[in-house]
């Protein structure tokens, strides 16, 4: 592969295979990832950031220029009415999208979640977690009830049984998980919760329609909130973050829904007014600004390893071909073997932690034992390199985030590797 990495001939070949393969969408990429950097630019220049936006504030927070200012140009970024973008007090991309539902549902109210079982970590937030967070502050426990819409049995949305339940008058929201999480579905198109947004506003002009954007922005030209979504959520140690950021969330859309959200991260009365930033405003705005090349960079990384597996004979989502709608790639390993043999392999190839041996371990929020490779700068920050899985069948890998496509090669190329090394391919 290099002077500085070293690999066997089979994974060689096959890599460079891979490579011409790779090489249509990469372009297709490349111009994505153009027209939303000039978005992102030009909101910054429309917005006027400067230089004494990158202050700090303590205590209370009042009157954070750059705050307020970070804010506008995150939902003008994102086409929205109104934002929030904090470090710190939006922890992880699982508590963004608690505020959201905190923030709205009320007792009586149902949520409808239309994309299949959500992803993991939100099921003690709602209370679907077979009682294991009953009586601790469920969604459940406050009186909102929970339904759901499975797709299709060909892997497509259920638009008629969509419009059916939505019409319901007790539905306030509507609930769409954009990224496949750890299942092997397709991962949502905006296009797709376009439809979802028209249908549901047109049979219950009272029901919000809420999508978790984890792991889908940039990846197209418009995000979700440009076809008529009322509250887009997602992480910025993902896509969002650009890598940067160390911590955080964002929320996106109405205005008034936004407020709501706000009243739930502080508290009523005190809604966005308030919120020290200690320091943290530089990392956001450059995060932000970074995000749409580095989000180009993790799918680069997604397609080589699509074509990489392929060519050595595994089962890829999506394919090289397909067009993308998050950044994640699942290859299905088959065994729990192969399973942690990519994981440690992957693992050799991280800027950090790279000479330690990831295991399966009881992670929080997940009924299977997890395995996860991710030698990052920032703990669990899914926009760099990292491969990881519940040990359960299929036992597929879910690859995400590459900060470059060179240093991602080398961690997919790597784990290739190991497995050929144990004999597994």
């Amino acid at each position: 592969m290099s002077t500085f990495f070293s690999v066997s001939e089979k994974v060689q070949s096959a890599s460079e295979k891979a490579l011409k393969e790779a090489k249509p969408a990469f372009r297709q990429i490349e111009e994505i990832t153009e027209y939303n950097q000039q978005k992102v630019l030009a909101a910054f220049i429309r917005n006027r950031v400067d230089e004494a936006d990158f202050g700090t504030t303590t205590g209370y927070g009042y009157n954070d220029r750059g705050r307020e200012k970070l804010d506008e140009l995150c939902a003008d970024i994102f086409g929205a009415e109104k934002a929030i973008i904090r470090a710190g007090m939006l922890s992880c991309g699982t508590h963004t999208l608690s505020v959201c539902l905190y923030g709205v549902l009320r007792p009586g109210d149902t949520l409808l979640c239309v994309s299949g079982t959500p992803y993991d970590t939100i099921h003690s937030t709602i209370g679907i977690d077979h009682g294991k967070s009953k009586g601790k502050g469920t969604l459940l426990d406050f009186g909102v009830s929970y339904s759901q819409i499975d797709l299709t049995a060909d892997d497509q949305l259920d638009y008629d049984a969509i419009e059916k339940a939505a019409a319901k008058p007790d539905v306030r929201m509507v609930y769409l998980q954009r990224s496949r999480g750890y299942s092997l579905r397709h991962s949502l198109s905006v296009d797709e919760i376009g439809r979802v947004c028209e249908i549901v506003h047109r049979v219950n002009p009272r029901a919000v329609v809420m999508v978790d954007n984890c792991y889908g922005e940039f990846t197209e030209k418009r995000e979700p909130t440009e076809v008529g979504a009322d509250l887009i959520a997602g992480s910025l140690i993902k896509n969002a973050g650009g890598g940067i950021a160390a911590s955080g969330g964002y929320i996106a859309g109405r205005a008034d829904l936004v407020e709501l959200c706000a009243c739930r991260l502080t508290t009523p009365g005190l809604g966005l007014e308030v919120g020290a930033t200690l320091g943290q405003n530089r990392s956001l705005y450059m995060g932000l600004f970074h995000a749409p090349h580095v989000v180009g960079e993790a799918l680069k990384t997604a397609v080589y390893a699509a074509a990489l597996f392929s060519q050595l004979g595994f089962q890829v989502t999506p394919t090289v071909e397909e067009t993308r709608h998050d950044i994640i790639q699942a290859i299905c390993l088959e065994n729990a073997d192969r399973l942690i043999a990519f994981c440690q392999g992957m693992q050799k190839g991280a800027p950090v932690d790279s000479y330690v041996t990831p295991e399966p371990w009881d992670m929080p929020g997940y009924d299977n034992q997890v395995i996860m490779s991710a030698g990052a700068f920032t703990g669990g920050s899914s926009i760099e390199l990292s491969g990881d899985a519940p040990l359960r069948e299929p036992y597929a890998v879910w690859i995400q985030g590459g900060l470059n496509f060179h240093s991602g090669k080398v961690g997919v190329t790597l784990a290739a590797e190991e497995l050929q090394r144990r004999g597994l391919l």
